[in-house]
């Protein structure tokens, strides 16, 4: 595999897992995680941006300044899932360290501002089932990984379509 893709997936990856340290880190101290999404969606973004880096990289230095957007759509796509899988690592280790009763947590909190918010008991009764399962899910490292890898592929697949779109070069 080139260097270049290795090199900005892993630089990618590697400011999504210090994110994620730091963001794991926050919560550890301060276990509320209203408003979180943002940073965390925020972090992926900005981690993202390498991928962005790492194409228009690719096409000066190995494409001679052009390239399609099939091609720089795969280069941008291998680098985004380097990232992606850097993100679920460093969220499998923060959450085991940092934050093993997350998902508890999470649930509780989640539940609370429901009932604060004064929903309806059978919407709470709901959303309540409906996370027992993915409680149960989340139990197990295989589940967790995956749909914690769940999470920055959409930022992934955006930044890599965006990235092909505006760095293809006949």
């Amino acid at each position: 595999m080139n260097k270049i893709i290795l090199k900005y997936g892993f630089i990618s990856g590697a400011l999504a897992a210090a994110l994620m340290l730091g963001t794991g880190l926050y919560l550890h101290n301060n276990p509320h995680f209203g408003g979180m999404e943002v940073w965390g969606y925020g972090g992926m973004v900005l981690s993202m941006l390498f991928v962005f880096i790492g194409v228009r990289v690719y096409r000066e230095e190995e494409r001679n300044g052009s390239i399609g957007f099939g091609e720089a759509f795969k280069v941008g796509g291998i680098m985004a899932l380097i990232s992606c899988v850097c993100y679920a690592v460093a969220w499998m280790m923060v959450s085991n360290w940092l934050l093993p009763d997350f998902m508890n947590q999470y649930v509780q909190q989640t539940l609370d501002a429901m009932r604060a918010n004064q929903q309806p008991e059978a919407e709470i009764q709901a959303a309540a089932a409906e996370m027992a399962k993915y409680q149960e899910m989340y139990a197990k490292p295989v589940y967790k990984f995956l749909l914690t890898l769940m999470e920055p592929l959409p930022v992934a697949l955006v930044v890599s379509l965006l990235s092909a779109l505006l760095l293809q070069r006949k």
